[in-house]
């Protein structure tokens, strides 16, 4: 491609097709709508339904929302939700692996009742939702699969050893899927979000202390919003990141090098 030919249009996703696993709530809502105001038609899974929000917000875009309520944990379901979205619009272009769990408990009490359903629903249903989006994006040469890591994809942290176990493994699976999938002009990436004001976060932002540790770890000195986000979606999923292959992508005010 000669440099003239480059232009906004290379941020468009026009006419395309997104899967946003647990797209309709948190930061996967703001995925959901940079995508669709970007031109995408989205298709969300979620277990959890909101009131309605993320369809009205979707479709005063101009793009089509289709919600499933289902358990992406349960076997078949994956292959159930790819299968439903290329019945619905001919074929899957993108997917954003977003939804998770976060159970917390102090490390003696943190006991497989509470490791397994963060791993089944964080690690491997998003490797289930990738295989599957996969075998569509290598017939037709081309697709996007981005998986939601986190600043714990390098950290280990406190309360939760299996959200740091899941998120180191999104980035190898990132990893290994670049290596895999890039011959059949496949991009697998990575962002890893930093400290969000988000309702996850309410009670630690409004914790004086805690606040204070987060902003003092910060070089921007304050904690981002999912709109700061959506910029990074809308880049590695359209044309714009085709050569950009196995990274990880961190938005988190510099919080990583302090």
């Amino acid at each position: 491609m000669e440099i003239t030919e480059f232009g906004m249009d290379f941020f468009s996703l026009e006419g395309k097709v997104a899967i946003v696993t647990g797209g309709n709530t948190g930061i996967g809502r703001a995925f959901s709508l940079a995508l669709a105001k970007s031109g995408a038609n989205i298709l969300v899974p979620s277990l959890i339904d909101d009131d309605g929000t993320t369809q009205k917000i979707i479709e005063e875009t101009g793009s089509c929302y289709v919600f499933m309520e289902v358990d992406l944990t349960e076997e078949g379901v994956p292959q159930q939700v790819v299968e439903h979205c290329v019945e619905v619009f001919g074929t899957v272009d993108v997917l954003i692996n977003c939804a998770g769990l976060y159970l917390a408990a102090d490390v003696r009490q943190f006991d497989r009742s509470k490791w397994d359903p963060m791993i089944q629903l964080n690690l491997t249903a998003a490797f289930e939702m990738a295989h599957e989006a996969a075998k569509v994006m290598i017939l037709q040469k081309s697709g996007k699969i981005i998986n939601i890591c986190s600043l714990f994809s390098y950290l280990g942290g406190q309360q939760s050893p299996a959200n740091a176990a899941a998120k180191h493994g999104l980035v190898g699976l990132t990893k290994a899927y670049c290596d895999e999938l890039a011959q059949y002009n496949i991009q697998v990436n990575g962002i890893a979000p930093g400290y969000l004001a988000t309702d996850m976060t309410k009670k630690d932002r409004e914790d004086p202390e805690i606040n204070q540790q987060v902003l003092a770890h910060v070089p921007a000195n304050y904690w981002g919003e999912p709109a700061d986000l959506m910029g990074a979606i809308i880049y590695l999923a359209s044309p714009a990141s085709n050569f950009v292959n196995g990274h990880i992508l961190p938005v988190d005010g510099g919080y990583l090098v302090r």
